[in-house]
């Protein structure tokens, strides 16, 4: 390419977009008619509109229209701008109708999917029962929810399967923001929203609460009374002396417990 269009080209990369993508078009929304720098923008101001009824998204697959950002020319979804020429995308994939020029995210789109995923094709496997893609690290590695992925993180409630957050596969199979899941263990909170299993190991906490239950002797009347529990970490029912800090499981040793009968004498 040669002349003012390569100028535009050289400039144009990097240069154009909004605060989720670098590329070099717009699209016209086809549930509205309206343009918009990508289908993120769409729906964070169609998601504000005052009648809730007036509320969509943008179904990415029915986008047929793109506007060139740096000669303005609409035309159909393609990566190069039949006007100037310039490349919209230096990402672009078809079947999403999506552009992006920073290519150093790893793009690719995965089939089974049905969208495209960043991070590099080669660092990534489709799980077909969780229903998304994964870490290579957690291939053999991981607990296999059925389309564990599509629900809504569980503690900011926005929908995980193409989220622009990491996300994270805790120890049960359930998966929510990667910063959620760091913010909620801040806070002290190490049990999984959905299942309640615990998301780390927590011997050395449950070996700190054996100290404690042995220092902290429980009333005569209390002391003989047992309760039936329910362990949140392998799912066993086991009875057990009743104790204010905590019940133990008798099977793999956690307090992360819940009693399911109130505390009685031994018949």
């Amino acid at each position: 390419m040669e002349g003012p269009a390569n100028e535009r080209l050289a400039f144009g990369k990097m240069g154009y977009g909004c605060d989720h993508y670098r590329r070099r078009c717009r699209i016209r929304a086809p549930c509205c008619n309206e343009v918009f720098p990508c289908r993120h923008c769409h729906n964070e101001a169609a998601g504000m509109l005052k009648n809730i009824y007036d509320r969509h998204e943008i179904d990415r697959y029915d986008v047929k229209q793109v506007i060139c950002s740096v000669c303005d020319t609409e035309q159909l979804i393609g990566q190069v701008c039949t006007n100037c020429g310039v490349n919209m995308g230096e990402y672009f994939c078809e079947i999403c109708k999506f552009y992006d020029d920073d290519t150093e995210k790893g793009q690719f789109h995965c089939d089974d999917c049905g969208i495209c995923r960043v991070g590099g094709r080669e660092n990534y496997f489709h799980c077909k029962k969780c229903g998304s893609c994964y870490s290579i690290s957690l291939w053999d590695n991981h607990r296999c929810v059925e389309n564990s992925m599509r629900h809504h993180c569980p503690i900011c409630y926005e929908y995980l399967f193409d989220s622009l957050k990491a996300t994270t596969v805790l120890k049960c199979g359930h998966t929510m923001h990667s910063e959620c899941c760091h913010e909620m263990m801040k806070r002290d909170k190490f049990c999984c929203p959905i299942c309640s299993r615990s998301v780390i190991d927590m011997s050395k906490t449950w070996k700190r609460i054996d100290e404690e239950t042995e220092e902290t002797v429980m009333p005569e009347d209390y002391r003989h009374r047992k309760v039936w529990i329910l362990c949140n970490d392998c799912s066993d029912t086991t009875e057990v002396y009743f104790h204010i800090i905590g019940q133990k499981c008798s099977h793999c040793k956690s307090y992360n417990t819940r009693s399911i009968a109130p505390p009685v004498l031994p018949q």
